[in-house]
């Protein structure tokens, strides 16, 4: 698996991007983020699983609710 051009394809997509976006200023629910589009939530979900797996974003389980938000931690040591 090539993580650089994975890393580039996940945020290439407008609606990836606009996730990153509504995660950068603060933990989010699946649900949450799936009202600001006009797509399935499923398709939110695998929007969420590429950004997870590329490790732009980050999930923290909070009682029942799972929490999404930018992983701060992504760029630490590269360089």
């Amino acid at each position: 698996m090539n993580l650089r051009r994975d890393l580039f394809q996940a945020i290439a997509d407008p609606t990836r991007r606009a996730i990153l976006s509504l995660v950068a200023s603060q933990a989010i629910t699946a649900g949450a983020i799936a009202a600001n589009f006009d797509t399935a939530r499923p398709t939110v979900s695998k929007h969420l699983q590429i950004l997870t797996e590329c490790e732009l974003i980050v999930q923290e389980q909070n009682g029942r609710e799972i929490y999404y938000h930018i992983n701060a931690k992504k760029n630490e040591g590269s360089g």
